[in-house]
């Protein structure tokens, strides 16, 4: 995922031009956006100590997933894709704070004139992810009877 993460950046990187939308289909445009906050662009003009507290953050969280996925036991198999997707997405985001001082988002959907901020392969790694162990979390507690 991270492979992924920093390849796409680095094509949105070479072939687009920055806030300039490149139209894809409708409701769909590349157009790439540096992002020095987190997720919705949240804390993007905070003076620069974002950079640092949202890579201390990765870190730590990357850290707490890697302890979680040694404990898992074979058959937590959803869980595991669910962390790993959701390390590599961290780990990519934290990678373009650490070196470039940003993260790099060039996905764009839109809606008529409402438009969802920017993103890229790690936060939609992000999200899957933490759908993914959302479901797993409920399905796995209809599963052995339990309900809350």
């Amino acid at each position: 995922m991270f492979l992924l993460d920093q390849i796409t950046k680095q094509l949105a990187e070479h072939y687009l031009v920055l806030h300039q939308p490149l139209p894809v289909v409708p409701g769909f445009n590349l157009m790439l956006a540096y992002n020095p906050g987190a997720a919705f662009s949240f804390l993007h003009d905070a003076g620069g100590w974002q950079r640092w507290f949202f890579a201390i953050l990765s870190s730590v969280v990357s850290i707490g997933i890697v302890w979680w996925m040694q404990r898992l036991a074979p058959s937590e198999r959803w869980t595991a894709v669910a962390l790993a997707l959701i390390l590599g997405g961290a780990l990519g985001n934290l990678w373009d704070r650490l070196v470039l001082g940003h993260v790099v988002d060039f996905v764009q959907i839109y809606y008529q004139r409402w438009a969802y901020p920017a993103f890229n392969v790690a936060d939609s790694a992000i999200t899957v992810g933490a759908i993914i162990l959302i479901a797993e979390s409920l399905f796995s507690r209809r599963e052995h009877g339990s309900t809350g």
